[in-house]
């Protein structure tokens, strides 16, 4: 064995010519060694040679110092431990600069370097059957090379030991598999830790944000309800206090849940990393220490990826607003579909004053086929005055529908949906176990109750406002301000498939 790991470091040597780094008298030895001397022999005897220091310089990772575990080679060429790469670029942007030659890279998914694996192996391997071939490793009964290991009591045995009567019914294989066996059981679970790493830290941006802008959206929920109320009779003050009141409290204690939410995730993202450092400084062990230190490590680094934070499902719910529904019911209009650009996903129901939208095959169990997508078009457009129509959304998800410019449907015929410049409307989306609503022009993040019935449309071209409400719960959901609408405005529904 040993033989074998010299030749293939000699071997390499003279397949990448590194022997242009070596002094002349080297060259000669390693180049054409005496034929006398082993290749194990020769290794041996000049590991602390310059050939010995070149190898080491180019199996080194240059931030850990230490032979490289998974080596990637970055774009300028360079090669760094992944788990080194990792922890220096964790909280820096995807542009940076390599740490050896300073050239910036941008490359993030990253192959690991098979060849430069294999010969980080096999320099470890030499430096094991080196410190194993010292007298101090020697059996002391039989004074043989200890080259076996002992998974039970986790020690090193010669041959004739591990078929002795204590040891002979516990698993033993040759110590270096172990070391690597282990080493690649170590990696996998790093990787792992790394992805809840990165999850945590998404999470955690995300939180981050929503307390950034959170003051300013509940904000701007208070004055929509203040505006709804001042088109009501003067009769609804205390109504109008009292919701105000209460969505003022409920804002206070959602803020104060997200900096909990924060704070957790912030400490999970410490565990997450002091966890992935002590398996990458294991890793890095000789490979005698590192099979006597392993312990329980990957169980205790198992329970670090439990109960894992995630963000919070924001609600800020409004009281009902009395009467809402009646107001706008003044400028109810009926909504029909172009006859060619209907789609069997969208049909009316009702007193055609509705359309239903369903990505769900529950809600129209007439449906065929399930297009990836779809949009359709109202017949009607419009370029003055008020209107109001509903639009039956079910318990369905993936869908959005509003008013669009004349330009945005034009550049939209085929489905695809290249932009929201142009189009004032209102989505819903599902994301693993939660929905979220949102609006566009701009796009923002709606934090209300997911409606699960009728939603209303209000469009008032000379205010250029979109406004959408919450039906069943004659409650507002948000009012699009300042649309930059391009007459004619036309209906648009869309459904998506996942």
């Amino acid at each position: 064995m040993e033989e074998i790991i010299c030749c293939a470091l000699m071997n390499t040597v003279k397949r990448r010519n590194y022997s242009y780094h070596l002094s002349p008298h080297v060259q000669k030895l390693f180049i054409n060694p005496d034929p006398k001397m082993t290749c194990c022999s020769f290794f041996l005897r000049n590991m602390n040679s310059g050939i010995s220091q070149v190898f080491q310089r180019e199996l080194t990772c240059p931030i850990c110092m230490n032979y490289f575990i998974d080596p990637v080679t970055i774009d300028c060429g360079h090669s760094f431990c992944r788990p080194c790469f990792y922890l220096n670029w964790q909280d820096i942007p995807i542009l940076t600069q390599c740490f050896e030659c300073i050239k910036t890279t941008q490359q993030r998914n990253l192959k690991t370097n098979i060849q430069l694996k294999k010969m980080a192996s096999l320099a470890r391997k030499a430096s094991l059957w080196l410190f194993l071939s010292s007298e101090e490793q020697m059996c002391g009964t039989h004074r043989e090379t200890k080259k076996m290991f002992c998974e039970v009591d986790r020690s090193l045995l010669c041959l004739l030991c591990s078929s002795s009567q204590e040891h002979r019914y516990h698993r033993h294989c040759p110590v270096e598999w172990a070391a690597e066996e282990h080493r690649e059981k170590l990696l996998t679970k790093m990787q792992s830790l790394w992805e809840k790493a990165c999850e945590n830290q998404r999470n955690l941006n995300v939180e981050t944000t929503r307390i950034s802008h959170w003051k300013d959206y509940v904000n701007v929920r208070l004055e929509a309800i203040r505006a709804e109320y001042q088109k009501m009779p003067a009769f609804h003050h205390e109504e109008e206090k009292h919701n105000l009141e209460t969505l003022k409290k409920k804002g206070k204690d959602i803020f104060h849940q997200l900096h909990l939410s924060k704070a957790k995730m912030a400490h999970r993202r410490e565990i997450l990393r002091g966890t992935y450092e002590e398996l990458m400084k294991m890793c890095h062990k000789p490979d005698v220490e590192l099979l006597q230190a392993f312990g329980d490590i990957l169980y205790r680094s198992d329970s670090v990826l439990l109960h894992m934070p995630q963000p919070l499902n924001l609600e800020l719910r409004a009281g009902p607003v009395t009467g809402l529904r009646d107001r706008l019911n003044q400028f109810r209009v009926d909504i029909t579909l172009h006859h060619n650009e209907a789609n069997s996903h969208i049909f009316r129901c009702g007193d055609l004053r509705s359309i239903c939208i369903g990505c769900d095959r529950q809600n129209a169990p007439h449906i065929t086929a399930t297009p990836p997508s779809f949009l359709a078009w109202g017949a009607q457009t419009f370029t003055s005055g008020k209107y109001y129509w509903e639009v039956h959304v079910g318990d369905s998800w993936n869908w959005a529908f509003g008013v669009c410019n004349k330009y945005w449907k034009g550049e939209n015929q085929n489905g695809n949906i290249y932009g929201e410049e142009g189009l004032f409307s209102l989505g819903c989306v599902k994301n693993g176990i939660q929905c979220s609503l949102f609006t566009t022009s701009p796009m923002t993040l709606q934090y209300v109750p997911r409606p699960t019935s009728h939603v209303g449309l209000f469009l008032d071209c000379e205010a250029r406002t979109v406004s959408f409400v919450d039906v069943n719960q004659s409650s507002p959901i948000y009012t699009i301000p300042n649309c930059s609408f391009s007459p004619p405005l036309r209906p648009i529904f869309c459904c998506i498939h996942l």
